[in-house]
């Protein structure tokens, strides 16, 4: 008797909290949203087991699905061409209605601060006057913008050490002024150029955090799956379990920040404030964190393709090994959404000055890791250390770092004709006695030296090449003197090295004044010959 009262208690409690739970939706699916046009995509969500879910939409599609054991659903439609608005209604014990759905072109925005800044964070003054215009620039655009074609959504910000999250809350906004604040300004400006040109709705997925390295974007099952990523994956997640324990123990004391804290406070407080040791569960920086918190949350979402603006943090933690896990990371990402090689472009940084000469030469390293990643297929690079703030990290002028991100998808994925997507991108060398010629491709209508001022195109100057170096056979880098020989070539020397064996061009964190160009006005990649 008494278990036969244990039972129904238990059923009283558990039954109305699970076996008839209403039917929800991953935050994607809300009001305002942007779906993949012209395609099969996936809707997802959550009810009670072995629900019946029936979908159905304004544009005459609908489909029946039943729910797993575990309690999710996904079902596969069809999406219409370009345009809306539209509906989406999806019933099981309960209905909830999607309204005002466009059906576009979905770009995910991903990276650190330059991808997460808003436009909002872009409308304070410039910390050099020189660069003033700009802010003023994007304080008109935020007051006047009014496209409502232009649709975002961010991931919130968060880190998940072992588990992998599968929803999030945030909600669909449109390009006007009571709401483009709140939209990353490089993923604004690409979209915005892509919607000069194209005349379809453009929806901004949002996943980026700032400071973070690329190793938190990846996830677990590609570090497992190469030998050397392996290993760095599992000697994190040692030091990361042995940290839990300790601060996990009733008698924990911070020794080693308490220890920072009190000699700071006998130098005077000065310098920087010691912080306390950070909790693993809440690091940012752990690999596969930020991947679990957030990439989950949105993974298999129809996307057309991805947008990325990150490096800063990864100039003084493994430059050298940047492109082995940007491109293990793209990889991944191509096989986790299923929607083959879907298009991915990033940028080489953009200039700022350093704090010290490892930091310096760290960020021209990630400039030609990134630029080596371009061996993937379906893939392009902007460049921008020509439009960077020395004295900034975030630089304002973000509109030519979108437009240029723009040429990549305006020309292969949109068809329209482009003249030159890129600027030169270093191809190969030869030496010839005491010189070396570099060979280049994407020259468009050929080479030239140029200036460009703010937010004018770039024009040609009578002036010197500038920022090239040559290392001779003792291994020491010299600068170099350089010329344009023809549309595609530069020769490279430096009288005082007989045999010169590699060339570097704006290898600096800010290499201001680099000014190799095409004739379209786009500045030549940051390289090292191989």
């Amino acid at each position: 008797m008494k278990f036969s009262i244990k039972i129904l208690v238990f059923l009283i409690v558990w039954l109305p909290k699970n076996s008839f739970a209403d039917v929800k939706l991953n935050a994607l699916f809300s009001d305002h949203m942007v779906i993949q046009r012209d395609a099969n995509v996936p809707i997802w969500g959550w009810a009670d087991p072995s629900e019946k879910i029936e979908i159905s939409t304004s544009w005459g599609e609908s489909v029946l699905v039943f729910t797993s054991l575990d309690g999710t659903w996904r079902a596969d439609i069809k999406t219409p061409q370009a345009g809306g608005p539209h509906k989406i209604t999806v019933s099981g014990k309960n209905t909830i209605e999607i309204t005002d759905v466009l059906s576009g072109d979905v770009w995910i925005c991903t990276g650190q601060s330059n991808m997460d800044f808003s436009m909002s964070k872009f409308v304070r003054d410039s910390r050099d006057p020189k660069h003033q215009p700009l802010v003023e620039y994007i304080r008109n655009e935020v007051a006047t913008a009014n496209d409502d074609w232009i649709r975002h959504i961010e991931v919130p910000q968060a880190t998940s050490l072992f588990e992998k999250k599968l929803n999030f809350e945030d909600h669909w906004r449109s390009a006007n002024p009571e709401q483009i604040g709140e939209i990353s300004a490089t993923g604004y400006f690409f979209a915005k150029e892509v919607r000069n040109h194209v005349k379809v709705p453009i929806g901004l997925l949002e996943c980026s955090w700032g400071g973070t390295k690329i190793q938190p974007w990846i996830s677990e099952e590609t570090y497992m799956s190469d030998p050397n990523m392996k290993a760095y994956f599992e000697a994190s997640r040692k030091e990361s379990k042995e940290t839990i324990n300790i601060m996990d123990a009733e008698d924990y004391v911070d020794t080693v920040y308490n220890e920072q804290l009190a000699k700071w406070n006998a130098k005077g407080r000065k310098g920087k404030k010691p912080k306390p040791t950070i909790d693993p569960r809440e690091d940012r920086q752990l690999p596969a964190s930020d991947y679990n918190a957030m990439l989950s949350a949105i993974i298999p979402y129809a996307i057309k393709g991805g947008i990325w603006y990150q490096g800063e943090s990864n100039a003084v933690f493994m430059p050298n090994e940047y492109e082995t896990y940007f491109t293990a990371m793209i990889n991944s990402w191509r096989a986790e959404w299923g929607r083959g090689n879907f298009p991915f472009y990033w940028v080489q940084l953009a200039a700022c000055n350093r704090g010290d000469d490892e930091a310096d030469k760290g960020w021209a390293t990630v400039n030609d890791e990134l630029r080596r990643t371009l061996k993937l297929p379906n893939t392009g690079m902007a460049v921008l250390y020509d439009i960077g703030e020395p004295k900034d990290i975030h630089p304002h002028n973000k509109m030519d770092a979108g437009k240029r991100l723009a040429l990549w998808a305006l020309k292969n994925d949109y068809n329209i004709e482009i003249p030159a997507v890129s600027g030169p991108l270093y191809k190969s060398m030869k030496v010839k006695s005491n010189k070396i010629e570099i060979e280049f491709e994407e020259t468009g209508s050929g080479l030239m030296v140029g200036k460009k001022t703010l937010l004018e195109d770039a024009v040609s100057v009578n002036r010197p090449l500038k920022w090239f170096e040559i290392k001779g056979a003792n291994g020491i880098w010299k600068k170099a003197r350089a010329k344009i020989l023809s549309n595609n070539t530069v020769e490279v020397w430096n009288k005082r090295i007989a045999h010169p064996t590699q060339v570097r061009y704006a290898w600096s964190g800010n290499p201001e004044g680099a000014n190799l160009y095409n004739k379209e006005g786009l500045p030549a990649a940051v390289f090292l010959t191989e």
